[in-house]
């Protein structure tokens, strides 16, 4: 429906633990729209609601990003087989197996990707934007990608599972970002 801008580090929104959502209402389904259409247009691999400002529990997913490949398991009507995009609302992991250790970046750190651990294998269970229990499990940057939208749900950013020594590498940088996206909430 529209694209929304994504918020950035400093945003205090990104931190905020979001709620999960009562029922699937014309209002989620148009946010989920906004979250395929923003993830679209700034060519991302995933997207949480609290990235454009809203504290509800759901994500949208580039499953054509990631390759079929990666795409263990699945259940219910999860994509559009068209353009291979999920949302996923109240989202879950309930199994998660292994390690991987990978660059990772985040739409909210423009130009920022680091090493960050993750599991191999995740499976979610959420629900469709028509309210529909569905089940994705997936490998590799699939597995990457279901575990970091779901921290962004619960205020964790990807720089809290970076190692101490590469966090310590880049904290100028993350003060900068922070200092310009607080003076940009300002209007400075």
């Amino acid at each position: 429906m529209s694209v929304r801008p994504i918020r950035f580090y400093g945003d205090p929104v990104l931190r905020e633990k979001s709620l999960p959502v009562g029922e699937v209402t014309p209002d989620v389904r148009r946010l989920a729209e906004d979250l395929i259409d923003t993830m679209v247009a700034a060519a991302g691999l995933g997207l949480a609601a609290p990235q454009i400002g809203e504290t509800l529990r759901l994500f949208a997913v580039d499953l054509s990003a990631v390759g079929q490949d990666n795409i263990l398991d699945r259940t219910g009507s999860l994509t559009d087989m068209q353009n291979r995009r999920i949302v996923l609302i109240n989202p879950e992991i309930v199994f998660q197996e292994g390690e991987q250790n990978g660059e990772e970046g985040c739409l909210s750190f423009p130009d920022l990707y680091d090493r960050v651990t993750r599991p191999q294998i995740v499976r979610v269970t959420a629900l469709d934007v028509d309210g529909q229990v569905v089940e994705i499990e997936g490998s590799g940057l699939l597995a990457r990608a279901l575990a970091h939208e779901t921290d962004h749900l619960d205020g964790i950013l990807f720089i809290d599972r970076m190692s101490s020594f590469r966090l310590r590498f880049i904290q100028g940088r993350l003060r900068k970002l922070r200092k310009n996206t607080e003076e940009e909430m300002r209007g400075d």
